[in-house]
């Protein structure tokens, strides 16, 4: 946990002054795509058929192929950096009275302890996607601020207004306004970048205006447990807090990520949200100030190794229906627990972290295909896509479990116990007591848990329960409900 909790360590700068640097993009750099239609022709069919309809790279150059280390990084930098910006904010808050013993010492008026509010200012970096001044930064750049100001790299400084944002994916979308046109930086594929391709961030570290890093991508695709649509670049290029909402360049000075997270312990361990998934999202903000993500109303789980003799499928890939909510996409369409997603709308799900992002980009009312494992053969289904409330259950159990020894103590769920435990019904046993230190407990099943299924069999009591252990000649899959969430854990005798 700990570990985790350095790891999602923000980029930003809080409660401290920082003046931000600024970055700009390209000139006549060869190479640099010159700044595209942000919006788009606003026709809802063509935004369905492709979403790159509002990012087409409208005859971009290639990404250029260099061999061995780069000579261009400085022509590069100098040439981007008009449209990267350097993102000033400050924040009213609550301020706790000092005690009254230390009034004489520190105030002339004794009785003013030093209560009320105070601003405190933080910075951030951004940079420009439109030549009407629409600037991408991080939610949390400008999340609850009082004010925004943005300084170009000319030095000239404009209060910026927010237009929308987004918490889950991290991005926000600002506007600044004035009778000229904008520096915008184009945007390039995140899709194709490879690992090993070189990269440029350009930033405000640490109140270091205009630095400039550069290094390569070390990965693609991490789910470092931030949420449901984790899916960053990982870089060694070195960013810092101050980076935050800055762009991560290609050699052809076209943006791929926004960066975003830093693993404090390692300066050469940092992330950025893909451009692609940006581009799913900036029309949105744009028009209204929000995202409206696709629901489908399942929980999923990871297809485990243990899990594949009982579920019938050998690969291992897709994602493992847990529980299919009531009166959603997916019980309408005809989706079952046990079943294993492995296409959705004619993409490959690879593993469960996979479809959430699908799901979430695709449009509400959309009628998709969605291709299931059920008992080892493949079976298509059609889902309408309905939108995520705020409040939405959300679609992953993330909770890890593994195999397990038998050596568990269970009871039946009574009114009472489903009251305490917060769960619908008495269906299924309870989980009192798992063996210290024994193989349960390794596994990850907890006190609380409430049993439903024993090899697909329903467990209504404690008879239900016995009996179908008795069955089991190896190995069981459990589907377990812990809080809001179902699961499943593989026991395995000893």
């Amino acid at each position: 946990m700990k570990a985790r909790r350095l790891l999602s360590t923000l980029i930003s700068m809080t409660a401290v002054v920082v003046a931000l640097a600024v970055l700009a993009v390209p000139g006549q750099w060869p190479g640099i795509a010159q700044a595209i239609d942000l919006w788009g022709s606003g026709d809802d069919e063509q935004k369905d058929s492709s979403r790159d309809a509002f990012w087409t790279e409208n005859g971009a150059n290639e990404p250029i192929a260099l061999k061995g280390m780069p000579s261009g990084f400085a022509d590069l930098a100098e040439q981007v950096s008009p449209g990267v910006v350097n993102i000033q904010t400050s924040k009213t808050v609550s301020q706790q009275p000092l005690p009254r013993v230390f009034e004489d010492f520190l105030f002339r008026n004794p009785g003013s302890r030093g209560g009320g509010k105070r601003k405190v200012p933080s910075a951030g970096s951004g940079f420009v996607i439109s030549t009407d001044g629409y600037i991408v930064t991080n939610n949390h750049v400008i999340e609850e601020v009082d004010s925004i100001i943005v300084l170009l790299e000319s030095g000239e400084e404009f209060d910026a207004r927010v237009v929308g944002r987004d918490p889950k994916t991290d991005i926000a979308l600002i506007k600044i306004d004035a009778d000229k046109e904008f520096f915008a930086l184009p945007l390039g594929n995140s899709e194709i970048v490879r690992p090993g391709e070189w990269v440029v961030a350009i930033g405000n570290p640490f109140g270091l205006q205009h630095t400039v890093t550069a290094g390569i991508v070390s990965a693609k695709h991490r789910f470092i447990g931030q949420g449901s649509y984790d899916d960053y670049i990982q870089t060694d290029a070195a960013i810092n807090p101050g980076n935050s909402g800055g762009p991560l360049l290609n050699l052809s000075g076209e943006v791929i990520g926004i960066n975003t997270l830093i693993n404090p312990q390692a300066n050469t361990i940092g992330f950025a949200v893909p451009i692609n998934m940006a581009k799913d999202i900036l029309p949105q903000l744009r028009e209204d100030g929000r995202v409206t993500r696709g629901w489908l109303g399942v929980m999923i789980n990871p297809v485990r190794p243990e899990f594949q003799e009982h579920l019938n499928v050998e690969d291992g890939v897709g994602a493992l229906v847990s529980q299919v909510l009531p009166d959603g996409p997916a019980a309408r369409a005809g989706i079952k627990e046990y079943d294993v997603i492995i296409e959705f709308d004619g993409e490959v799900v690879g593993d469960m972290n996979d479809l959430p992002r699908l799901v979430a980009r695709t449009r509400v009312d959309k009628k998709v295909k969605v291709l299931v494992l059920r008992d080892g053969k493949r079976k298509t289904l059609t889902a309408k896509i309905a939108a995520m409330e705020d409040d939405e259950v959300i679609e992953v159990a993330t909770r890890d479990s593994g195999a397990s020894a038998f050596g568990v103590r269970v009871q039946e769920v009574t009114p009472e116990i489903a009251q305490q435990l917060g769960v619908d019904g008495s269906d299924g046993v309870v989980v009192t007591a798992v063996e210290p230190g024994g193989a349960a407990g390794e596994a990850g099943l907890r006190r609380g848990d409430v049993i439903l299924e024993v090899n697909r069999a329903p467990v209504n009591n404690l008879d239900d329960f016995a009996r179908n252990l008795d069955d089991v000649a190896s190995s069981a899959l459990l589907l377990i409900r812990r809080g809001d969430a179902t699961l499943f854990i593989a026991l395995k005798r000893s």
